[in-house]
């Protein structure tokens, strides 16, 4: 029986991507999706899975929502910021700009770190 996997990879094989690598082509112009069509195709999916409350709610109302969410996750997570910025496409200075009301803090476990590193356990 054919993993998941396999079958992702059988269905790039037989349908291909885009001349970008993208895995959804426009229908007319072969290259990027119009936004109409992915922002009308989010709203079905949120409708499908999402109950009629969290529907109404703003959690991930656009796909974009889920950028946000990544790169957020990803600096509460102790990853670097010039990492982060380099896997979304950005400068540090512009990350920062845009995510550091998105950081929790965690004064106490930063304020053990450089004491730590002071040689202060």
């Amino acid at each position: 029986m054919p993993t998941r996997t396999n079958r992702n990879h059988q269905c790039i094989e037989l349908f291909g991507y885009g001349p970008d690598g993208r895995l959804f082509v426009g229908e007319r112009n072969k290259e990027e999706l119009p936004k109409g069509t992915i922002n009308r195709v989010w709203r079905w999916a949120r409708a499908a899975v999402f109950t009629p409350e969290v529907y109404a709610s703003p959690l991930a109302r656009t796909p974009y929502d889920l950028r946000h969410a990544a790169v957020s996750t990803q600096l509460n997570g102790g990853v670097p910021p010039t990492q982060v910025a380099d896997w979304a496409g950005q400068s540090v200075e512009v990350l920062l700009r845009i995510y550091a009301k998105c950081l929790d803090g965690g004064e106490a476990a930063l304020r053990q770190r450089v004491e730590r590193a002071f040689g202060h356990d």
